[in-house]
């Protein structure tokens, strides 16, 4: 009975190895894919530091597929709004 299971358990760890092995072997379909490089634009927009001013140029940027970045504020009157697609 003892030689049945280690029979067994061999046959088990034989054909898992076997499958570990084709996988291995076979790689491509289980391999991560490289990313494509993404291509992004960028765009610069001064505006006005009003509120709606701010509020109307994001909604239109954004309407156009644009996603804002980040707010730099050059010399602190005029915000520059930095957008990518």
């Amino acid at each position: 009975m003892l030689n049945v299971r280690l029979s067994v358990a061999w046959m088990i760890a034989g054909v898992s190895l076997g499958a570990l092995g084709f996988l291995l072997f076979m790689g491509q379909p289980f391999t991560a894919k490289a990313q494509e490089l993404k291509q992004f634009q960028y765009r610069i927009v001064e505006v006005l530091p009003d509120t709606q001013n701010m509020q109307t140029v994001l909604n239109e940027f954004g309407a156009n597929g644009w996603e804002l970045v980040t707010v730099s504020m050059g010399n602190m009157t005029e915000p520059r709004l930095i957008f990518k697609k």
